[in-house]
């Protein structure tokens, strides 16, 4: 016999009620479709569950196909991985497309889009060189993109331009077909690149221009905020690949123009990355649309060489929410 005062509960008087009167989260009208052979992207945007990512991805399509419909900006923030795994060729179709119209990049994207319109490779093996002091030490990633900026600050240019106006015109630049910075230029899309000294591999080349960087970077910062003043009434910002350095960016692009009276309001923000992190959280999906009372954000967890492609076929494929 127990030596405890207080004994178990009974069951025998516990009061049930009948499953169907249950209010449930989950009904098979929200189950997935079964594809047919032959199916159309669109069907299989139809046929995705109607729960979690299934909606959230569709409620992103659906929001891009509106803020491309209403003319306003599609900015996309990218970190390097999303260049450097080979899926420039899909962002300047979706630049073509119109479902691209402005970028951000931190200075890694911007590198690897470099090298691969010089020479079509890019991404080196940094344990294979780093005890040699050979990492980050190519000649031509260094130079030219320093002289670039040198130049580019010198006639009142960002980093973006500057370097997507070089590799528009450079003759070495035999890859550029591949390259979503010469693409920019060449249809006048803005891109503006963010840098921290310290973080890329042309800060450690004898040609750097300090000041020149540090001047042309932080006119990109300006000219990302003037574009994110723009996006009230259905813009949308995707930060794609980037942990830290873009979604601080965005916030205080964010927190500049509302204080110069163009806060972006009814906007659609989504962070889209293998891992969801603390800032791309609460800097790009969270408080930028709650500060303007009717946006909405969305995060989508997934590989970017697949969900960005997937992405790019559902939009225009007449796809519905």
């Amino acid at each position: 016999m127990s030596i405890y005062s207080q004994r178990p509960l009974k069951l025998d008087k516990v009061r049930t009620y009948p499953l169907a009167g249950r209010p449930s989260k989950v009904s098979v009208r929200a189950f997935a479709k079964v594809l047919k052979p032959g199916a159309r992207i669109r069907d299989w945007v139809a046929a995705l569950p109607r729960l979690l990512a299934g909606e959230t991805f569709r409620g992103v399509v659906a929001a891009l196909e509106r803020a491309r419909a209403r003319r306003k900006p599609i900015i996309w923030g990218l970190g390097g991985h999303v260049i450097k795994c080979g899926l420039g060729p899909v962002l300047v179709d979706l630049m073509r497309r119109g479902y691209l119209t402005a970028v951000a990049m931190n200075g890694a994207a911007m590198i690897h889009d470099f090298e691969i319109a010089l020479v079509g490779a890019t991404s080196e093996d940094v344990l294979a060189v780093l005890g040699r002091g050979r990492f980050g030490m190519v000649e031509e990633t260094g130079r030219l993109i320093n002289q670039a900026i040198a130049q580019g600050d010198r006639e009142g240019l960002g980093i973006g331009e500057a370097v997507g106006r070089f590799l528009h015109s450079y003759r070495g630049a035999k890859f550029r077909r591949y390259s979503l910075l010469a693409a920019a230029y060449r249809y006048r899309v803005p891109v503006t690149v963010h840098e921290a000294i310290g973080t890329d591999i042309i800060h450690n080349h004898p040609a750097i221009d300090a000041r020149a960087l540090g001047a042309a970077t932080h006119r990109d910062f300006l000219l990302l905020a003037a574009l994110i003043g723009r996006m009230s009434g259905g813009g949308a910002y995707l930060n794609v690949g980037s942990a830290v350095m873009l979604p601080e960016v965005f916030l205080k692009c964010v927190s500049l123009a509302a204080n110069l009276g163009r806060a972006p309001r009814g906007i659609t923000t989504v962070n889209l990355d293998f891992i969801q992190h603390y800032r791309p959280t609460q800097n790009v999906v969270l408080r930028p649309t709650a500060a303007s009372g009717r946006g909405r954000g969305y995060a989508l967890t997934g590989h970017h060489e697949l969900m960005i492609p997937l992405l790019a076929a559902a939009l225009g494929s007449g796809a519905r929410r």
